[in-house]
């Protein structure tokens, strides 16, 4: 989980405990371990009332004098609906995408958004971190993240990129890049070594207002593609031009798909990398792929 839904987790729960100290100073309740004014002293029952049936004691050890004690079961009625319906009472506000059940018995998934976190079925617990496969050794908090990253290639604007076409152009990819972001340039210095290719660049201006100035002069050049490699190759400057880009459009996009940076890398399988792939990653990837 990242910093920023911890945060989230954090000040609902400070927000909780706020509110429920305000209603017990409200209420005039008694500081915690003393006893209500005229209360008798703990374990001496009131006059008049009834004795307190005997307490129930879980032992692992045995004791001949007890009688037969109740059966205790790791099974549960969870579901994921009732295990939604428990986090949200625990964490009010929270938008919770989906809940579902790990391999792991009695342990669920709850996906906030992109970031993934455990649960018990009561939600008494919360957990952040990988869930390993000990026996196969797989990542499954990563693999589930990889999955739920995944986009259909054929579901892009590819209509709105800038499109570059290398050798025959088989291998495809998708890329949102800033034009003022380092990494994107290094990932095109990568992709000159790179042959049967086509690139579509989807701009992203997120770094600076520059690099919505950058990205509209791009645009709305008559060579998009000359363009764009002259700045992030040469690094010229494009020239000042104007027309109605669609800028706005993919900015939509990149939100609605958790894009948080630049590059990131759409494969014609769906799956997503996000950052400049060194040149023998991208090819295997390419590879693997194609």
């Amino acid at each position: 989980m990242n910093f920023r839904l911890a945060g989230k987790l954090a000040a609902v729960l400070m927000c909780t405990s706020l509110l429920a100290g305000a209603a017990l100073a409200q209420q005039g309740a008694p500081a915690a371990g003393a006893p209500a004014a005229g209360a008798p002293a703990a374990g001496v029952p009131a006059a008049g009332a009834p004795a307190a049936p005997e307490a129930k004691v879980l032992s692992t050890e045995g004791n001949a004098a007890a009688a037969p004690a109740a059966t205790l079961s790791t099974k549960t009625q969870a579901s994921p609906e009732s295990v939604r319906q428990a986090f949200d009472g625990r964490f009010p506000g929270l938008d919770i995408a989906a809940v579902k059940p790990t391999p792991f018995p009695g342990l669920y998934e709850v996906q906030i958004g992109m970031d993934l976190v455990y649960v018990d079925a009561d939600v008494n617990y919360i957990m952040q971190g990988s869930l390993i496969d000990a026996q196969t050794r797989r990542d499954l908090t990563a693999q589930r993240l990889e999955d739920l990253s995944k986009v259909a290639f054929s579901d892009l604007p590819l209509d709105l990129a800038i499109k570059q076409v290398k050798g025959d152009g088989s291998r495809k990819i998708a890329v949102f890049e800033d034009p003022n972001c380092g990494y994107c340039k290094r990932l095109h210095q990568t992709l000159k070594d790179v042959d049967n290719i086509t690139v579509y660049t989807l701009l992203f201006p997120i770094l600076s207002a520059d690099s919505t100035v950058k990205a509209r002069n791009i645009w709305c050049a008559k060579d998009q593609a000359a363009t764009w490699r002259a700045w992030m190759l040469d690094g010229k400057v494009p020239p000042e031009a104007n027309c109605e880009a669609p800028l706005e459009t993919i900015l939509a996009l990149g939100r609605k798909m958790m894009v948080r940076g630049t590059p990131n890398i759409v494969f014609a399988d769906g799956s997503r990398v996000n950052g400049a792939l060194p040149l023998d990653a991208l090819q295997e990837k390419l590879d693997a792929v194609h």
